[in-house]
């Protein structure tokens, strides 16, 4: 038996996968949107499971508050503050080089949703934000594409399969109204988070994740939520709603909205992101020489780091920049426009 075949030889004789599962785990392409404590986590086991090509997207980098439930990453990539997705394949080259892994240093928007997961056969909720859950939830309904909610803080998780397939499966804007105010949500900042909780949750996301491959049976219907502290476990049925804006009247707000420089507070962080307008790729170790004599800065292809005595930023070839310290949204954004200049 080669080492191609005895790789998965535990995993092909559970009778829900076998053979032919195994086949089609490796002819799939999942898209996993956040590779944070859910998603590296997600990464991990279906790296180890044999999906076939994963898309790893993330506009983040890693920090050493990351290390105590983002599993796959180490001291030495929050040191270097390698983007998550670069890290996460990196290491997951490491546990099985046999499949595809791409990472995708971004954040999704109206622009660039539909190149990226063109050709995904399922969608993997990781993110910390309802922007980007309200954008995958229009993206997948128009183009009837699986995906599977999940969130999870303190010692409290959710998940949900969202598949539309037939006329009776509901989406997330059926319950989760579209004005959900962040801003009065707890976060990892304030509420902290249990790792067991992070990894609970995604271990059941990726099992559906599995399940919805394979087309099994036993998928999970309705809302799963637990509370590992408290131990609740209770999974809520949820109806589709006839009048529901997405998948009853298909009006797409998210996919529809104009992309301008957006300003945005990140979750749980002393961070604001800057997204400049127009998309670009920047060549950052050629552009850390502007940046030379005015603080301490260190770049590569992916990342360019930059330092003074009022703040410190994160630029990625994108045009993005995380600043740190600024002192509200205008400072920030006068910071961008002063030391990176694009539109």
């Amino acid at each position: 038996m080669s080492q191609s075949q005895s790789r998965y030889i535990r995993q092909i004789a559970f009778y829900g996968v076998g053979s032919e599962g195994q086949k089609k785990l490796l002819d799939s392409t999942v898209a996993i949107v956040g590779i944070g404590a859910l998603g590296t986590v997600l990464a991990n086991i279906l790296c180890r499971a044999g999906i076939g090509q994963l898309l790893l997207i993330d506009r983040d980098y890693v920090e050493f508050s990351n290390l105590h439930r983002q599993i796959i990453f180490t001291e030495n990539d929050a040191i270097k503050r390698i983007p998550k997705s670069i890290a996460a394949r990196e290491f997951l080259l490491k546990v099985n080089s046999e499949i595809s892994i791409e990472p995708i240093i971004t954040e999704l928007n109206s622009g660039n949703i539909s190149p990226i997961l063109k050709n995904v056969n399922l969608i993997l909720d990781a993110v910390d934000n309802w922007e980007t859950r309200f954008l995958l939830n229009e993206w997948s309904v128009k183009n009837n594409i699986p995906w599977i909610y999940s969130a999870a803080i303190g010692s409290q998780g959710m998940t949900m399969n969202f598949r539309y397939n037939n006329s009776n499966c509901p989406c997330l804007r059926c319950f989760i109204p579209a004005d959900q105010p962040q801003s009065q949500q707890p976060t990892c900042a304030s509420a902290g988070i249990l790792a067991t909780t992070t990894g609970t949750i995604a271990s059941i996301q990726a099992s559906e994740a599995i399940k919805i491959i394979l087309n099994s049976p036993t998928i999970r219907d309705g809302l799963l939520s637990i509370d590992l502290w408290n131990n609740h476990f209770k999974n809520i049925k949820i109806n589709r709603d006839p009048d529901c804006p997405v998948c009853s009247h298909k009006i797409y707000e998210y996919l529809s909205q104009n992309i301008g420089m957006k300003v945005q507070k990140l979750c749980g962080k002393n961070s604001i992101q800057i997204t400049p307008e127009s998309q670009t790729k920047l060549n950052l170790e050629s552009f850390a020489a502007s940046l030379v004599n005015v603080g301490s800065v260190e770049a590569n292809q992916y990342i360019l780091n930059f330092k003074n005595d009022e703040f410190q930023l994160a630029l990625f070839q994108d045009g993005r920049a995380i600043i740190e310290n600024a002192k509200d949204e205008i400072h920030a954004k006068s910071i961008y426009n002063e030391f990176i200049g694009l539109r």
